[in-house]
């Protein structure tokens, strides 16, 4: 697998880079009045590069798409459809992704999580489709990209200079 066939993959699901990326620069322009929309796509595509995200996102899309086919054994199938809210697998797998880049993405990933901004509202309130998996796999990723761009802030403040070296 590749990051080309991840962004395919997830296209063929409804989701571009775009849509990701856009969520990105919501999170972290307030921090970062530097920060460009490149940089948030090119943060979308560096996560994505990691092969366990991408493993991550096939599984669950996998689980989504045999979902919608009625391939699941019952009461897998039952809960997937009614997207039951105590399920939690679904937010379990997506913050596999989350971890990759430390507590700033999990506070970034409950936050998208509950607003679901962008594509991630979309993929929630579509009623043609299982996206049970989706939607929160894509909390995690831009969530991991926003945090990989916090930890990269060259504009950040700097407290080295607070240092006591007694």
């Amino acid at each position: 697998m590749t990051e080309q066939h991840m962004i395919q993959l997830l296209q063929k699901r409804g989701v571009t880079v775009e849509q990701i990326s856009e969520i990105v620069f919501k999170l972290q322009k307030p921090y970062n009045v530097h920060l460009t929309e490149q940089e948030c796509t090119d943060s979308v595509m560096a996560v994505l590069a990691k092969r366990e995200v991408q493993y991550t996102l096939y599984t669950g899309i996998a689980l989504d798409e045999l979902a919608e086919k009625k391939l699941l054994p019952e009461p897998l199938q039952s809960i997937l459809e009614a997207d039951e809210p105590l399920f939690g697998v679904d937010e379990t797998l997506a913050l596999g992704i989350v971890h990759v880049y430390g507590m700033i993405g999990l506070t970034s990933f409950g936050y998208l999580d509950k607003e679901k901004m962008g594509i991630i509202r979309a993929l929630n309130d579509d009623k043609t489709s299982v996206h049970v998996f989706l939607d929160d796999l894509i909390c995690g990723l831009a969530a991991a990209a926003s945090a990989r761009i916090a930890h990269q802030n060259e504009h950040a403040p700097d407290y080295s200079s607070k240092l006591r070296l007694d």
